[in-house]
Parts: structure tokens; sequence; C-alpha cells
């Protein structure tokens, strides 16, 4: 946000997308906040992307979002955290890390969803309790803290980056499931030289990379 504003970008709440269209080279998106209008539109609306993108009248990417459910809970007195690993079951059912001075956990969930405003479902806790517990010598006496979050994906679970190619000036940022924070320096660099039509960046190019890879007409084949 801080390079956005740097760069003479401003950020606008509270504008829900109520109609877009394309007229005359470009797009204009009506909203409560506004009318606002661009040459490119880029489809960066997480778990809502199929949503915007059939609002601008393109096919849907196949887009599926599903839960991830995860809570935080103290580990016994006196435990080091600093030097604990990320412990997981081969199945990944579950896992459990280290986290600012507790215990982060999941039961590892991928529940398919509607785009929505997801909540933690306690079931899903009570079963990674039950792992934990089960596995390791952890015994959660009391949550801190749960959530969940919609991790979205495709049907090959890789990200889907670059112009629509059907709908002129439409960009997809979009899928990019269980790692989005891993992937984000990389991502960044590649979607803005996708966007700006420039070619690939040296480094993800080189470790094999290409546009074809990423782009929504794989998924349309």
């Amino acid at each position: 946000l801080r390079g956005l504003r740097a760069h003479g970008g401003h950020v606008v709440n509270d504008a829900e997308a109520k109609s877009i269209l394309r007229k005359d080279g470009k797009w204009i998106v009506e909203t409560p906040a506004g009318i606002f209008s661009a040459p490119v539109l880029i489809d960066a609306a997480g778990a809502w992307c199929d949503e915007i993108g059939k609002m601008a009248g393109a096919q849907p990417i196949g887009l599926v979002p599903k839960r991830r459910t995860a809570f935080t809970f103290n580990g016994p007195a006196g435990t080091d955290y600093n030097h604990l690993p990320m412990a997981l079951d081969a199945d990944e059912e579950f896992y459990v890390k280290p986290e600012v001075g507790q215990f982060l956990a999941s039961p590892a969930d991928e529940t398919p969803m509607e785009p929505c405003d997801v909540q933690p479902d306690d079931y899903d806790i009570a079963e990674a309790v039950e792992q934990i517990e089960q596995h390791t010598k952890l015994r959660v006496k009391r949550i801190n803290n749960k959530w969940a979050g919609l991790r979205s994906f495709v049907a090959d679970r890789s990200p889907v980056v670059g112009y629509d190619d059907k709908v002129e000036g439409l960009f997809w940022l979009a899928g990019q499931g269980g790692y989005g924070i891993q992937t984000a320096p990389a991502m960044g660099e590649v979607a803005a030289s996708l966007a700006l039509r420039h070619d690939i960046p040296a480094l993800p190019k080189k470790l094999g990379v290409t546009a074809a890879a990423l782009s929504p007409a794989r998924l349309r084949k």
C-alpha cells in the first residue's frame, strides 16, 4: 500500500463492483464509491475472481474456493518456540507449528465453498485437536484464536496470470491456492511484467515459468 501511494495510486474502500462494461477501449466500473475507468481491468478478487470475470463478459476459469481453518493454542509452560519444527502427517490431515509464542494448527481442510465471508468450522477444529493429541505429546487446553480463509484453485491447481484470450483488456490474477504468501514476490513481478505486456522476468523464466503455463487460455482447451 505504501508503494502504491508513493506512485500516486489511491485505495478506495466500500466500492463493490455493481456493473462492469467495456466501451471505446476502456473498462467502466460502477460502484457505490463512484465510477472508475481504465484500459486494463485486473481481476485479482480472490475467491470472487470468476464472479468478476463473468461480470466483465469472460468465460469462467473454473475457480473453486476452498475453506482452510486455523487456530492457535498455548504449549506447556516454559516451551521454547524458537527452535521447534513444523509437524504434519504424511496425508496432511493436520499440521502444527510454532507461531510467535504459541502454536498454530490446522486440520488442513480443503472444503469447497461458494465465495463468502467464511467462518471457521468447530467440527474441523475438534478433528485437528484430536489428531494433534493422538500423534504428539501436546495437549490443547484452550483455543486462543480461530479463523478461516478461502484458498482458490483451478483444475490444475496452478495460478492463473495473464490476459483473457477472448475479452480485450481483462487481466486475470487468480488461483494462488495455498501458496499465495510463498509465491508473492515472484508472482507480483511476473504479474506486473505480463500486465505491461513484457516478457517473463529473467529469474522466473530461468526457473521454467512461462506465460503459456499461467495463461487462462490453458483452462479452456
